[in-house]
């Protein structure tokens, strides 16, 4: 089974990307490289290209509803981990619906984490 979020990538799409500046700074344990980010105020930065109308974290590589996925995953800003896709944890995700359904994506449900049977997988018995 493939992850849902490769192959969507709505929520870096959607919301503005705010977080503490520290989270740029080496000498403070950051890993978002600043070069990616913006001021947005004396305590907080954004990842460039998600304060504008129409928001796309400059992180965000592919097709929305495609396949898409984040260039700097290992090292992305803590508010991008805190997100969590609809279900995966067994709990439902506002944030994970607003995004894709603004992209005109179905929704998770708990069945999209269910494993699938692959095309070289032998069929399932059949109850009698």
């Amino acid at each position: 089974m493939s992850h849902p979020c490769l192959s969507c990538g709505a929520c870096c799409a959607h919301f503005r990307i705010a977080f503490h500046w520290s989270e740029t700074d080496p000498f403070l344990g950051g890993t978002v490289p600043v070069e990616l980010t913006e001021k947005l105020d004396p305590h907080r930065v954004v990842m460039r290209g998600t304060q504008s109308k129409t928001p796309r974290c400059v992180a965000l590589q592919g097709t929305i509803g495609e396949a898409a996925c984040c260039g700097i995953h290992p090292i992305k800003p803590s508010v991008c981990r805190e997100v969590e896709p609809s279900w995966e944890f067994g709990r439902h995700s506002l944030q994970c619906d607003k995004g894709r359904i603004a992209h005109g994506l179905a929704v998770l449900t708990p069945e999209d984490w269910l494993e699938r049977p692959g095309p070289s997988d032998p069929p399932l018995p059949r109850s009698a």
